[in-house]
């Protein structure tokens, strides 16, 4: 076994974070539509959780968010002339799309990709499928991007392997890793790959919000990763209709502990089983499942109790589950971590997060970042620049305090001047990351 540790990937919030409501089935989401948003302060609160994971020991790295506004997108729908002249005429004529193509939706990384680590992969390599995120239009405008960043990263084809997307059909919806879990004794031993769906390609659909992922795209992905012991598992119905979108909503789990809700699974005892099973002879698997009458849906649901980030720190033995302030705010979800704490369990120590920003579009900390296991080999041939420091945290805040707005209201998305500012901001991001040139699409058309 080559040793490895649990590295995270954080989506940096872009200046065009706002609050439109485009998500179908994302309570907070269509709660605050239409609000002001503050596009400085999410960016400062994603930065400070990533200075947290770092201050603990763990490896972060910083991923960049997409140009937005998204002319490209909106001269493909028809509209011409200057690029200020495109945004105009979209919001004009086309306002839902104007709307899709200024979202920033990229900052939750959690559904950049599924990634198999190079412990469970046939080749010996780190494998990455970026989610074609086809089932809400503004989500599935990111994956060339996403497969951008994810090169500049991981650029070594000897060691990671970068693949392309699912073809962008529903059959094949993906939504990446916010519907997978890795379960293992040690990150650089062979582990389990738990891949949740919540349809299969062909299944009539009658639930109030869409069920995201397919049976077929999860077992695309584990086969073209060549990714050993896998475990497919069907979400809980119920779950989907309450507002869990994305199996992270209530479930993590993280080395040989799966921490999920009563109702995560359609068949709980089939899945456990699953996971035994595959788990034989590697480690025992240690399921904390939280009761309805404990916890009910709807308090999961808002205190995203389940999409906290659940971490081994370096030096420790037990686990710390890292939650947002709305945990600590909700009563009940409040007294399971207590519980957890006070149980001797695996997880014993409980640490609260301010994305308040984030919360509000229906993203927790476990959105805002995508696990990946790295050995340090494969951690020596990843893009230095985009791994975050002590002074690279102080140049994105004062980058940040540069150029983001205070305040956003979607009136202020058609601005011609937020155009401007997102590029001027982007252009100076390509330099502290070590992007290059002609990352972004408005650099490889500037004149």
């Amino acid at each position: 076994m080559t040793p490895a540790v649990e590295a995270n990937a954080d989506g940096l919030i872009g200046p065009t974070h706002s609050y439109a409501g485009l998500s179908p089935g994302n309570l907070a989401s269509s709660l605050n539509k239409g609000e002001a948003s503050s596009p400085r302060a999410a960016v400062l609160q994603g930065l400070k959780k990533m200075r947290l994971l770092h201050d603990l020991g763990l490896p972060q790295f910083v991923l960049p968010p997409h140009e937005r506004p998204n002319i490209p997108f909106l001269r493909s729908l028809g509209f011409g002339g200057t690029d200020a002249q495109v945004l105009e005429r979209a919001w004009k004529d086309a306002p839902s799309f104007a709307a899709a193509a200024c979202s920033a939706s990229p900052m939750w990384a959690a559904n950049a990709a599924t990634v198999t680590p190079s412990a469970d992969a046939a080749d010996g390599r780190l494998h990455f499928t970026p989610a074609n995120l086809v089932t809400n239009l503004h989500r599935s405008l990111e994956h060339e991007q996403t497969r951008r960043s994810l090169q500049a990263l991981f650029p070594d084809p000897e060691r990671f392997a970068v693949h392309d997307v699912l073809s962008p059909v529903t059959h094949l919806a993906d939504e990446g890793a916010a519907n997978h879990v890795r379960l293992c004794a040690e990150h650089g031993g062979e582990g389990v790959n738990l891949l949740v769906w919540g349809r299969e390609a062909w299944e009539p659909w009658d639930g109030p919000y869409p069920a995201r992922q397919t049976r077929e795209a999860s077992e695309t992905i584990a086969r073209r990763h060549g990714a050993g012991r896998p475990v497919l598992a069907r979400q809980g119905k119920a779950a989907i209709a309450g507002g869990a979108f994305h199996n992270d909503v209530v479930c993590v789990g993280a080395l040989n502990t799966l921490f999920f809700h009563e109702l995560a699974f359609e068949h709980t005892a089939h899945t456990q089983d699953a996971v035994r099973r595959a788990a034989e002879g590697l480690f025992e698997p240690i399921f904390v499942e939280v009761p309805s009458d404990d916890l009910p849906l709807a308090d999961a649901i808002s205190s995203y109790l389940f999409n906290s980030m659940l971490i081994q720190v370096p030096g420790e033995d037990r686990l710390t589950l890292i939650c947002p302030i709305e945990t600590q705010e909700n009563a009940r979800s409040r007294a399971v971590t207590e519980q957890l704490v006070g149980s001797n369990g695996p997880i014993d120590r409980v640490e609260f997060v301010d994305v308040r920003q984030s919360m509000r579009n229906g993203g927790g900390p476990a959105c805002l970042r995508l696990r990946v296991v790295m050995t340090e080999a494969e951690l020596a041939a990843a893009n230095p620049a985009m791994r975050l420091t002590p002074e690279l945290h102080e140049r994105l805040n004062t980058w940040a305090a540069r150029w983001y707005r205070d305040t956003l209201t979607a009136h202020d998305l058609a601005d011609p001047a937020l155009l401007d500012e997102t590029r001027g901001a982007l252009d100076e991001l390509t330099r502290l990351l070590g992007l290059g040139g002609g990352f972004y699409p408005f650099q490889r058309t500037a004149t």
